[in-house]
């Protein structure tokens, strides 16, 4: 290991007992007239009208009644305001059938922002998100029917890769520009484009889903991007934005980082029209994302409808990417959380994915075939206040497969996969 990546894994250690899990976190800077008068002794301003979304991941939006933004640590030094959240999430997972398997793992997620007025009408935030996912191993943990990125040059299939050390770095800088309205630029070197909703992690209605989905890669593996310039404009109601970034999705080196390019764009388009709810539609153009497609560019579209209230959060997700050239694949995701209560919750997640990269040995009989297969899970989170920001949530998860008779021979007929889980939050 470098001295680079020792000290990169000596920081994420360092910031993760105090940093974030960039899980319902709210991005909202200060308001700078509010800043200024205080600083003159002036009036302070008519408070603006509270907004109808949240920034969840990158620049996408999550309704306002998602709630959880104002968890964590704050500070204050001069005009900054500091503010810090996190989770470490062990799991036991038992993945069912003959391509099942069994593990133990620690997922781990920081955030650290830094945010200030520039002046009356301007804004910046400084980002930065780590994880200690690496340490899992090159192959992550056992995941049935998921596909996508590599291990030791190999195809990972029926598993979920690690997160990067590095999952965001970068800066956001707003103005207002007219009454109701505020252009923004947001990019870095590791960072979110405009491009599906937002990452699974970083939605309510996933707070306790300990399994990344199987369409994981069909929504968010932009989520983690070497390279990000976004532009846009946002009101209460409407954000418009556009993206250029690097379409390759990150390597199997996770601690360090990898080259970075502006090859891709996207555009994106959301409608907040009450704090309830939350709704887009992006379109992108990424170069060869997929390393082992590496002949391929991919057209993803992708449409989201989020609902919160009280203590229900749910995502209704559709995307289809057409690999080019080669077929258009398409997915679905439903989930949900309810917290009942301040102590139980329920969750669940309905998956319909069409995945041809189930078979990547290009000498096996099914080899690039495409193959719908549907994932439902559903579970039970009983959450232990430990302090004011402290939370340690126990749970655990069901889940079963439909699949057609074709893949019986590998998957098994009914298989079935059991996870239970532990999650100690800061700010959640």
């Amino acid at each position: 290991m470098t001295y680079r990546t020792t000290f990169a894994a000596v920081l994420a250690a360092t910031a993760l007992p105090v940093a974030a899990a960039a899980q319902d976190h709210d991005h909202h800077m200060p308001a700078p007239a509010k800043a200024e008068h205080r600083r003159h002794g002036e009036h302070a301003a008519p408070a603006a009208p509270k907004p109808n979304a949240q920034i969840a991941s990158g620049t996408a939006l999550l309704p306002a009644a998602e709630g959880g933004q104002h968890g964590g640590l704050h500070a204050t030094t001069g005009d900054w305001m500091l503010m810090a959240h996190g989770y470490a999430w062990g799991a036991v997972t038992s993945q069912g059938g003959p391509r099942g398997d069994d593990m133990a793992f620690v997922q781990s997620m920081g955030m650290v922002t830094a945010s200030r007025p520039l002046s009356e009408s301007a804004r910046i935030e400084l980002r930065g998100m780590f994880s200690l996912d690496p340490l899992m191993g090159k192959r992550g943990y056992p995941n049935l029917f998921a596909a996508g990125e590599t291990a030791n040059g190999r195809a990972l299939v029926d598993r979920q890769h690690p997160h990067d050390l590095f999952m965001e770095l970068a800066a956001r800088v707003e103005v207002d520009v007219a009454p109701g309205a505020t252009a923004f630029l947001y990019g870095g070197p590791v960072g979110e484009p405009a491009l599906g909703p937002p990452a699974f992690m970083h939605r309510r209605s996933a707070r306790y889903q300990t399994m990344s989905p199987i369409a994981h890669h069909w929504f968010d593996s932009t989520h983690i991007t070497y390279g990000v310039v976004t532009a846009g404009v946002r009101t209460r109601a409407f954000q418009l934005e556009g993206s250029a970034f690097k379409g390759r999705e990150p390597d199997e080196e996770r601690w360090g980082f990898d080259p970075i390019k502006l090859d891709s764009w996207s555009l994106r388009a959301t409608f907040t029209p009450s704090p309830n709810w939350a709704v887009q539609v992006s379109h992108g153009r990424l170069e060869s994302p997929e390393a082992l497609h590496g002949g391929n560019d991919e057209a993803r579209t992708t449409a989201s409808v989020h609902y919160a209230r009280g203590g229900l959060s749910a995502t209704l997700a559709w995307s289809a990417k057409n690999r080019i050239p080669g077929d258009v694949l398409s997915a679905w995701v439903a989930e949900a959380n309810w917290d009942i209560d301040p102590r139980h919750s329920l969750f669940g997640r309905a998956e319909l994915v069409r995945n041809d990269e189930l078979f990547p040995e290009h000498s096996h009989p099914l080899h690039d075939q495409p193959f719908r297969v549907a994932r439902f899970e559903g579970g039970y989170a009983y959450r232990i206040p430990l302090s004011e920001k402290v939370t340690l949530a126990l749970g655990g998860s069901v889940a079963a497969y439909a699949k057609p008779a074709a893949l019986d021979p590998y998957y098994g007929n009914s298989p079935v996969s059991g996870t239970a889980f532990a999650k100690l939050s800061l700010g959640d």
